[in-house]
């Protein structure tokens, strides 16, 4: 089975299947590159798909050999003649978009479901990162580079760094080195690593389980969570509890409980 897609000329390729909005980078002869403008699309794609109430789970995945090359390199170097000043300008907007992509992932209502079918390098690395799941081929690799070109991941290490140990961060930046799937999973970085050919399959299947449960609930409680995982432990309990006072007297929290005591299936508002 193949990633759900349409319009082959498109930097983007989207599609909705059973309310799971598929987003397909789809610049396979480049790698995927998070270019600027695939950047404004990406983030434009993200915003689509939260406001629509007939989505309830989102997948980012990819076309070709790569998942994402991270930045495109010819984007962020200097052009002829061009005055360094001019060159950081641009460097710094490009990744502000970057900046703003990401959190656009973590805000979004909806969970995001990361579908990498191939390595995963610097800024695409970082992709993976700022997903709320992450499901990859056991082919697919994950690196930081920068080191190997005079520069350092720092910006992919915010995300990365926010998913995995230090140490860890640390050693794929400080070497530049790919780690295999497996080590991704063993490190906390990605939830799962399977056979290449059951990658779509087991993603859709996550994803549309996902998309059965509450919308209102999904959404308040992954704010929530992003909210408290960073706080003091004291704090994240004062967060925490209010936030389960509204869960619990929610709309949708009073129809689980009836449903749960009339032996039923649920039937979710879009609220």
């Amino acid at each position: 089975m193949t990633a759900p897609a349409a319009d082959n000329s498109a930097l983007l390729k989207t599609n909705t299947l059973n309310q799971v909005r598929w987003i397909t980078l789809n610049r396979p002869k480049q790698r995927n590159p998070l270019s600027s403008q695939m950047l404004e699309e990406l983030t434009g794609a993200l915003a689509d798909a939260g406001n629509d109430p007939q989505v309830r789970a989102i997948v980012i995945t990819a076309e070709g050999p790569v998942f994402s090359a991270g930045h495109d390199l010819r984007e962020m170097s200097r052009q002829d003649g061009e005055e360094i000043e001019s060159q950081q300008a641009r460097v710094r907007a490009v990744l502000e978009l970057c900046a703003t992509m990401m959190l656009s992932i973590v805000h979004s209502p909806k969970a995001v479901i990361a579908c990498v079918q191939a390595p995963a390098t610097a800024a695409g690395c970082q992709l993976v990162s700022a997903c709320d799941l992450a499901i990859a081929s056991d082919e697919a690799t994950f690196c930081t580079p920068g080191v190997n070109i005079g520069a350092f991941c720092t910006t992919p290490l915010v995300g990365i760094g926010r998913n995995i140990h230090r140490k860890h961060a640390m050693a794929m930046a400080l070497t530049g080195d790919a780690i295999p799937a497996d080590e991704a999973v063993r490190i906390g970085l990605i939830n799962r690593a399977v056979p290449a050919g059951q990658l779509i399959e087991q993603t859709r299947e996550l994803a549309e389980h996902i998309a059965s449960k509450s919308a209102q609930g999904i959404r308040e409680g992954k704010a929530d969570f992003y909210r408290q995982v960073d706080m003091p432990l004291e704090e994240a309990f004062i967060h925490a509890n209010e936030a389960m006072v509204r869960a619990m007297t929610s709309p949708d929290a009073l129809e689980g409980k009836k449903a749960f005591f009339e032996k039923r299936t649920p039937q979710w508002g879009y609220a």
